[in-house]
């Protein structure tokens, strides 16, 4: 085995260790028969609804990642773009272990139009980066309706506007290319996590939760940025130990936590496995093969 399928092979083994242990350490936690219960008690048309605004975020999401393909002189088309972007999602989720989304779509994207694999994955990072920004400022901003927290409102808000400030004159003076239209892909950002937040507003109703919202939110926010970083297969475990532990802070439901947490995780996962269909149809993406290797 060479070097490069030794590094994929121990990537893997890694993810799938973290996420086993984190899971593992959520099951301490919370009984599976009441986590079997809630699932089977919540309102389907809810959870449908809640579907469909993940969906929208990704939708949006795509769009976004399109909007800084267009900063440095890739004009391709929204459909095109979306097929990727699920083809992206597909290796994400469910090839943990292999190039990955991002490195699948640098590769496309450099092959058919030939343009420089720095400068897709520079786009990439600054789409990522926009959606980072846009997460910490609605987290800010849910930091104001939880006094439990004991953080006084003008910390929050001043952080965000000096953060807000400086990112944008850092990325207009040393990165023209990539704060193309900088306000609308940021503002895609913010609908991007906004419509996250709506999906798991929704699944709060679906499993007929009628107490606070915001503490529920919170640690969703702070488990998506958990999920950011790859040491987990698309995050399984990771935000379910954060769900288990921010429920003890905040004296949350524990079940209902997790079954959000993993309601969340089972949508994600449905609509990334739909870019299986480019997989067996590469001929859609213009492709003659797709390498799963």
């Amino acid at each position: 085995m060479d070097k490069t399928k030794s590094w994929k092979f121990f990537k893997l083994l890694l993810k799938l260790s973290i996420s086993g242990l984190s899971l593992y350490l959520v099951s301490r936690k919370v009984e599976v028969k009441d986590l079997k219960d809630a699932f089977s008690e919540s309102n389907p048309l809810f959870l449908f609804f809640a579907f469909v605004a993940f969906v929208i975020s990704q939708i949006i999401s795509a769009s976004r990642l399109n909007s800084f393909f267009r900063g440095i002189g890739l004009n391709i088309s929204a459909l095109y773009n979306f097929k990727i972007y699920l083809l992206g999602m597909f290796y994400n989720l469910f090839l943990p272990g292999g190039i990955g989304g991002d490195g699948y779509k640098i590769f496309l994207l450099r092959k058919r139009f030939s343009i420089k694999g720095r400068r897709l994955f520079q786009a990439i990072f600054f789409d990522r980066l926009s959606g980072l920004w846009a997460l910490g400022l609605i987290t800010s901003i849910l930091i104001i309706f939880i006094p439990y927290l004991g953080i006084p409102n003008w910390v929050p808000i001043s952080v965000v506007l000096t953060g807000s400030v400086v990112y944008y004159f850092v990325m207009r003076r040393y990165f023209l290319d990539y704060s193309y239209n900088f306000f609308i892909t940021h503002g895609k950002a913010l609908l991007v996590q906004s419509m996250q937040v709506v999906s798991v507003i929704i699944l709060l109703y679906a499993l007929n939760h009628e107490g606070k919202f915001a503490p529920y939110l919170f640690m969703f926010l702070l488990s998506s940025l958990v999920a950011i970083f790859p040491f987990t297969v698309g995050g399984l475990g990771a935000r379910e130990l954060v769900f288990v532990y921010g429920a003890q802070y905040f004296q949350m439901d524990q079940h209902l936590a997790v079954i959000i947490s993993l309601l969340f995780y089972c949508i994600s996962a449905i609509l990334s496995f739909s870019g299986i269909y480019f997989v067996f149809y590469p001929k859609q993406l213009g492709e003659k093969k797709i390498n799963l290797a």
